[in-house]
């Protein structure tokens, strides 16, 4: 039999490493249970945002198939926060009604596997977008919020620079793109939400981390067992 030759056998080796190295990626697994956290942190008190605040609306688009999974992730479409933080964001609507405006809330407090699953289904190159469940996610934490405008005369949401949950470059903070309608209205909700302590994610318009997120751990509780109480008499990282 003739003996390949080196070339040939370069390009075998060479392939043989390229399979073995897609094995170990298929066969990698996204951790199954939260990160472990290390030192204190406060009793998590997780309130509805609609029994605080009347006017804010809902449009919980992952209680739906209107979202990049395109299935329902959660059993109802309800939006939590933890209470200091849901506290600031009253704050921050009754600002904005003087000025002609309401707020929609996209998304709350998320439990862990969602954000596992999210972190799943995304491209690499589009991993910006949503949090790393071996860190854990702010929204993990009940300390971080979607939202957007709405005009209280039409009560039809406000158009901005890009779409929520849209992984393109419309979607920072920063893009000059647009109208300057939709620019001003964009920069018009940073204006009232920094003023009560959150602080823009600035790849998403959308989103904000209220400045004591660092002070919660990360949760993984169902809608279910935050209403039934479940949350408080735990009391304790999940």
């Amino acid at each position: 039999m003739k003996e390949p030759s080196k070339l040939k056998r370069t390009s075998l080796v060479t392939t043989f490493l390229f399979c073995a190295l897609l094995s170990l990626a298929a066969s990698a697994k996204v951790q199954d249970t939260p990160p472990k956290e290390e030192g204190s942190f406060r009793s998590p008190e997780l309130v509805e945002l609609v029994k605080l605040d009347r006017m804010l609306r809902l449009d919980i688009r992952y209680a739906t198939k209107n979202s990049f999974v395109g299935r329902p992730v959660y059993p109802s479409a309800r939006a939590f926060l933890q209470r200091p933080a849901a506290e600031a964001l009253v704050r921050a609507s009754r600002t904005l009604r003087k000025q002609g405006f309401g707020l929609t809330v996209f998304d709350g407090y998320r439990p862990w596997h969602v954000t596992r699953l999210f972190w799943e289904l995304t491209p690499a190159d589009k991993k910006q977008f949503v949090a790393d469940p071996a860190r854990g996610s702010r929204h993990n934490r009940g300390c971080a919020v979607d939202l957007t405008l709405y005009d209280l005369r039409t009560r039809k949401q406000v158009s901005m620079p890009g779409e929520y949950d849209e992984m393109t470059e419309r979607s920072h903070i920063n893009y000059a793109g647009g109208t300057a309608e939709q620019r001003r209205l964009r920069d018009l909700l940073r204006a009232a939400m920094e003023a009560e302590g959150f602080a823009v994610y600035e790849p998403e318009w959308w989103h904000y981390d209220y400045k004591d997120w660092r002070l919660y751990p990360i949760l993984n509780l169902s809608f279910s067992e935050i209403v039934a109480g479940g949350m408080k008499a735990k009391g304790k990282r999940l």
